[in-house]
C-alpha cells in the first residue's frame, strides 16, 4: 500500500501577513501531488461555507497555493495531517479603510464594537461618545467605539481625532466621499474587532445607556442573534406623516414576514457580527438598511429580541427626506421580501387576476356566447405570466447556494 507523503508545513512569513490572513475557524484541507523531481505536497486552505476565491469575511482571506503544470489532484485522508495557524488576537482592518487607533489602545478583540456613523454631527458627537463611553465603563464588557466620519463637510473628524486623545477606546475610519448611513454601518461592521456589533447614532436621539443591557442578553442567551430597541415614541421630524407611513410599511414587513415587528427601523441595535456577515453585502446606502438587516434576519429564521427604549429628540439637522427614504423604505422590503420568498409578493395578484378573469370570462360567455374581450384575455394571460415569474423566482431563491 503506498505511504502518503509527509505534509508540507506552510511557508513562512512575517507576523503582519500571518496577522492579517488568520481566520478563527476549522480548516479544512485538500492536498495535491508534488511536481515532478519535487517531495512536497502542496495544499491548498478552505474555509468551509465558502465559494471559491470569496469570503464574506473580509478580515479573513484564504491561502490558495497554485498548483504546479503537470501534477495530479487528490483528496486528503485521515491520515494526512491538516496544519492550522494559531488565530490572530484581533481582526486587523482592511487597507482601502484605514482605522485611526487611539494611542495607547488596546490591540486584542474586544467583545463589543459599536458602529458610530458621523455626517456633520460636529456640534454634539463629542457628547454622544462621552456618554457610550461612560456607560460602557460603567459595565463588565470590553469594547470599541468606531466612529466612522462620512466625508463630513464641517469640523467633525477634527473633532474625532482630538476626542480620541482622551478616549482610548475611540477608532476612527474616515470616508474620502459621502457613502450613506448604510454605507457606513456595512463597513464599520465588516472591520469590527467585536463578536458582538452594536448600532447607534451621533444624533443624541436614542438611548444609549442601554447599549450593555442588549448585548448582555446576546451574551447570555445564545437563542437570539440580534437584539433592538424598540422606541415607544417617535420624535422625527414630520411626525405628522412619519407615524403613519412607518406603521404602513411595519405592517407590510410583519404581513410578508408574518412576524410581529414593534419597531422596524430602530438605529438601536445588537447583532452577532458572524450571523451578519453574509446579508451585509444587501445593505441598501441609505436609512433603509436597518429595515433591511431586520428582514434579512426575520427571513431565515434568526430571532430577533425587542426591549423598549425612549426616543428623544435629534441633535442638528436632520438627513431625514420624508418622501424619498420613505419609498425607499417601502422599495427595500418587497425587495428583500423578493430575495427570500417571491411567492409570497408575486402569486397572490396572479391569483386574483387568474381568478378575477375567469370569472369575468363567464358572464361575457353568458353575455355574448364565444366572445371574449380584450380585457378578459389580458386579466388570464397577465396572471399566467405573473404566476410562472413567481415559480421562476422561487426556483432560483431554492438553488441559490447561500444565503
Amino acid at each position: 500500500m503506498n505511504e502518503h507523503p509527509p505534509v508540507a508545513p506552510y511557508p513562512a512569513g512575517d507576523d503582519d501577513h500571518d496577522a492579517l490572513h488568520s481566520a478563527p475557524t476549522e480548516q479544512i484541507g485538500v492536498a495535491r501531488e508534488p511536481a515532478p523531481g519535487s517531495a512536497e505536497t502542496e495544499w491548498v486552505e478552505v474555509r468551509p461555507g465558502e465559494m471559491a476565491g470569496r469570503s464574506d469575511d473580509p478580515a479573513a482571506t484564504n491561502v490558495l497555493p497554485r498548483l504546479q503544470p503537470g501534477t495530479a489532484a487528490r483528496v486528503a485522508t485521515e491520515d494526512d495531517a491538516v496544519p492550522t495557524r494559531t488565530p490572530a488576537p484581533a481582526r486587523t482592518g482592511h487597507p482601502a479603510y484605514p482605522i485611526e487607533d487611539a494611542p495607547g489602545g488596546s490591540i486584542t478583540a474586544p467583545y463589543v464594537t459599536i458602529v458610530l456613523p458621523c455626517f456633520n454631527e460636529g456640534a454634539h458627537v463629542l457628547k454622544e461618545i462621552d456618554r457610550i463611553t461612560a456607560t460602557m465603563q460603567a459595565s463588565e464588557l470590553t469594547y470599541e467605539l468606531l466612529c466612522i466620519d462620512d466625508a463630513s463637510t464641517d469640523d467633525t473628524l477634527d473633532v474625532l481625532r482630538h476626542a480620541q486623545q482622551t478616549y482610548p477606546n475611540l477608532r476612527i475610519l474616515p470616508f474620502r466621499r459621502n457613502g450613506g448611513s448604510g454605507t457606513a454601518r456595512r463597513i464599520g461592521t465588516q472591520q469590527s474587532r467585536g463578536e458582538i456589533v452594536v448600532w447607534t447614532d451621533a444624533d443624541m436621539t436614542y438611548e444609549n445607556e442601554k447599549i450593555p443591557d442588549l448585548v448582555r442578553i446576546l451574551r447570555d442567551d445564545a437563542s437570539y442573534d440580534q437584539v433592538v430597541g424598540a422606541r415607544t415614541t417617535e420624535e422625527g421630524t414630520h411626525k405628522w406623516a412619519r407615524v403613519p407611513a412607518k406603521w404602513l410599511i411595519r405592517k407590510i414587513a410583519e404581513w410578508l414576514t408574518k412576524t410581529r415587528i414593534p419597531d422596524l427601523n430602530s438605529g438601536l441595535r445588537a447583532f452577532r457580527r458572524e450571523v451578519s456577515l453574509p446579508y451585509l453585502r444587501l445593505l441598501p446606502a441609505g436609512f433603509s438598511c436597518v429595515t433591511t438587516i431586520t428582514i434579512a434576519f426575520l427571513s431565515n429564521q434568526h430571532d430577533i429580541k425587542y426591549v423598549d427604549t425612549s426616543y428623544a429628540k435629534r441633535a442638528g439637522v436632520s438627513k431625514f427626506h420624508f418622501v424619498n427614504d420613505a419609498y425607499r423604505y417601502i422599495l427595500q422590503v418587497l425587495r428583500m421580501v423578493m430575495y427570500f420568498d417571491p411567492l409570497k409578493v408575486l402569486m397572490p395578484p396572479a391569483l386574483w387576476m387568474i381568478v378575477i378573469g375567469f370569472v369575468k370570462a363567464v358572464v361575457d360567455m353568458v353575455r355574448h356566447p364565444f366572445y371574449f374581450p380584450a380585457s378578459t384575455v389580458l386579466l388570464v394571460v397577465s396572471g399566467i405570466m405573473i404566476a410562472s415569474l413567481a415559480l421562476l423566482s422561487d426556483l432560483v431563491v431554492r438553488s441559490r447556494d447561500g444565503v
